[in-house]
C-alpha cells in the first residue's frame, strides 16, 4: 500500500537553491511544488511579498488554487488576491506553515487561526544579527557625530573637537527574545551597562540574557529613567500596543537616544513626535512606523534628529538561507512525529 506523499506548497518567493535544500529532506516522503511564476516578481533579494499590482493568468490562477488545495504545509501563508479574497481560504488541508516573519502573531490573530489547531513556526532568531548591526549604526550615527563630521568634510574645515563614547553608558532593550540578547552582548562589547525589560524578571533571566539587570513590566519607567539609549524590540500584543506612550518617554533621561526595531504601534507616534521635537530624545532610529510605508506628510521624515529605515534593517543576503534552516530542521520532526522538537513554534495565545 502506497503512502500519499506530504504536500509542501510555496507560497511566496524563494531561491531555487533554498527549495533545492527543501527537497532534498525527504525526497522520497515529500513533494515541494515551487512555481516562480505564481509568485510576484521580487523587487530585492528575500522580498517575500513582490511587487504591487501582481496579476495572475487564468491558468496560473487555476494551478495556483489546486496547488493550496492540495497542501499540508506551506512556506509563508498565502496571501489574498488583488480583491482581497482567496488566500488561506484556498488552503483548507493546511496543517502546519513556516512563515518567513518573526512577528506573525497578530497576522495569525487578524487571520483568524489564534484559536485554531494550526501549527505556526516564525523565524525568529534569523534577523537577530542584521538587526543589532543597525541598533549601533544608529548609536554610533549619534554618539559619534556623523553629520557633525560629513557637514565638515563638504565645507573643508579642520577642527579639533572633545566627541562622546558608548563605553560607560547604560543600554536598555525591552524585549526578551534572541534580538534582545544578542543587542545586549554588542553592548557589553562596548562596554555599556546593559539592562533589559522582559516579561518574567529574574536572576535566571538576566543571566539567559545576558544582562546586568531585568525588569518586569511594572518596572518599565524606572528602566527607562536609567538608561542613556532605549532599544525598543517587542512584538506588537495588545500588551505592548502603545507601550511608550508620552508617560513613558517622560520618564526617560533629556537627550536620550531611542530605537525602535520591534513593531510600530508598541509606539505612541505622536508622543514620540513631540518628544523628538522637545530633544527629550536626542536622536531616533526607527526602523518601523506605526502605519507602512510612513506617510508621506509624516513630520518624522523632515526631523534631522531621526534616521529612518523602510522596515529593511533585518533583511540581509543570507536571509532564506538561514529560514531554510529552521525549516528542514522542522521538517525532519514534522514527518518523524517529533513535534515537541521543532523550533520557533509560535504560541498563539501570547501571539509571540
Amino acid at each position: 500500500m502506497s503512502m500519499e506523499p506530504l504536500v509542501v506548497f510555496i507560497a511566496t518567493p524563494l531561491e531555487p537553491e533554498q527549495v533545492a535544500r527543501i527537497r532534498s529532506v525527504a525526497p522520497n516522503r515529500v513533494e515541494v511544488i515551487a512555481e516562480p511564476d505564481l509568485w510576484p516578481p521580487q523587487r530585492y533579494v528575500a522580498d517575500h511579498k513582490g511587487v504591487d499590482g501582481f496579476r495572475r493568468t487564468a491558468e496560473q490562477e487555476a494551478r495556483w488554487r489546486a496547488h493550496l488545495g492540495r497542501a499540508e504545509v506551506l512556506w509563508d501563508f498565502a496571501p489574498n488576491g488583488p480583491d482581497g479574497a482567496g488566500g488561506m481560504a484556498l488552503a483548507p488541508q493546511v496543517k502546519w506553515v513556516q512563515t518567513t516573519s518573526a512577528g506573525v502573531g497578530l497576522l495569525v490573530k487578524q487571520l483568524g487561526f489564534q484559536d485554531s489547531d494550526l501549527l505556526v513556526t516564525t523565524a525568529s532568531g534569523v534577523h537577530a544579527g542584521p538587526l543589532a548591526e543597525f541598533v549601533f549604526l544608529a548609536l554610533l550615527v549619534h554618539v559619534k557625530e556623523l553629520g557633525r563630521l560629513k557637514d565638515e568634510q563638504r565645507g573643508r574645515r579642520w577642527e579639533r573637537y572633545c566627541g562622546d563614547e558608548l563605553a560607560g553608558k547604560t543600554l536598555g532593550v525591552i524585549g526578551a527574545g534572541r534580538t534582545c540578547a544578542q543587542v545586549l552582548a554588542i553592548g557589553r562589547a562596548f562596554g555599556m551597562r546593559v539592562i533589559a525589560g522582559v516579561r518574567t524578571a529574574g536572576a535566571d533571566r538576566a543571566a539567559k540574557l545576558g544582562a546586568d539587570a531585568v525588569y518586569p513590566p511594572a518596572r518599565l519607567h524606572e528602566l527607562l529613567g536609567e538608561a542613556d539609549a532605549v532599544v525598543l524590540a517587542a512584538p506588537h500584543t495588545a500588551e505592548t500596543e502603545n507601550m511608550i506612550d508620552a508617560a513613558a518617554f517622560g520618564a526617560m533621561k533629556d537627550g536620550v537616544v531611542f530605537i525602535n526595531i520591534g513593531r510600530g504601534r508598541t509606539v505612541d507616534e505622536a508622543a514620540l513626535v513631540e518628544a523628538l521635537r522637545s530633544g527629550k530624545i536626542g536622536f531616533a532610529g526607527l526602523d518601523v512606523a506605526a502605519v507602512e510605508p510612513l506617510p508621506v506628510a509624516s513630520p518624522l521624515w523632515d526631523m534631522p534628529n531621526v534616521l529612518i529605515c523602510p522596515h529593511s534593517a533585518s533583511t540581509v543576503g543570507r536571509e532564506n538561507e538561514r529560514i531554510t534552516d529552521i525549516f528542514c530542521h522542522n521538517l525532519r520532526c514534522y514527518l518523524d512525529g517529533r513535534r515537541d522538537a521543532m523550533r520557533n513554534v509560535l504560541d498563539k495565545a501570547r501571539m509571540y
